[in-house]
């Protein structure tokens, strides 16, 4: 069955050109368009999409919000929150990924692009690019925890190599990446990444990076 997916931004000329790309494909359908928040979650509750793809800076609801209804508790489907930020990150991404969204990508991002990332989260991965996921969190370090405050006790419940894993996720790394970093097999890796993510209640690949920086298990900036 083709991916359910719903745009989300308010720039009409944007939604269409996206929406020319998504339809090229015959495993992806576009099955409705928002301009605003509040639209958004009407045509979640009416379409129940698969896939969302939400712009950030919107008249009426912000897509933070948005994709806090949409993912949060008692939401109304299944659908996953990809959203979109302009080349020079925009500073609401960060709590827009706290918010429960599964990625993001650049809007200047080549169509192919597009079309993988809204394969991989409506499988239910997340969607990290590792070069712009370092430079994201870098760019508002200051925002973040420094490194020097007392460690979760939720940390102390991974292994030695399961926190290795976390630490390399949080640097965007994949499970081939960090299975060729770490001499090991990427069933492994992912078996260890599910135990990160069960271990500390978190959903995806997106919460365990931001969850690395948040908890000072890795600064920003560092290698």
């Amino acid at each position: 069955m083709a991916i359910r997916v719903l745009l989300v931004d308010d720039q009409p000329l944007l939604r269409t050109g996206f929406r020319m790309i998504l339809e090229a494909e015959q495993d992806l359908a576009v099955v409705g368009e928002a301009g605003d928040g509040l639209q958004a979650l009407d045509q979640v509750r009416a379409l129940q999409p698969d896939v969302v793809l939400m712009d950030i800076r919107m008249p009426r609801m912000d897509g933070v919000e948005a994709t806090r209804q949409i993912t949060g508790p008692g939401r109304d489907g299944p659908a996953k929150v990809l959203v979109l930020t302009t080349f020079d990150l925009d500073e609401y991404v960060v709590e827009a990924l706290r918010a429960g969204a599964s990625g993001f990508l650049l809007k200047d991002a080549p169509a192919n692009e597009l079309v993988q990332a809204i394969r991989v989260v409506a499988g239910g991965e997340a969607m990290l690019a590792p070069s712009i996921t370092r430079r994201l969190l870098d760019k508002y370090a200051t925002h973040l925890p420094s490194g020097e405050e007392p460690v979760p006790d939720t940390l102390h419940t991974l292994t030695d190599r399961e926190v290795e894993v976390l630490k390399l996720v949080a640097r965007g790394l994949s499970n081939a990446e960090i299975a060729a970093d770490l001499f090991v097999s990427e069933t492994t890796v992912k078996t260890h990444v599910g135990h990160v993510l069960t271990k500390l209640g978190l959903r995806d690949r997106v919460q365990a990076a931001v969850y690395a920086y948040e908890s000072g298990l890795v600064r920003p900036g560092a290698q």
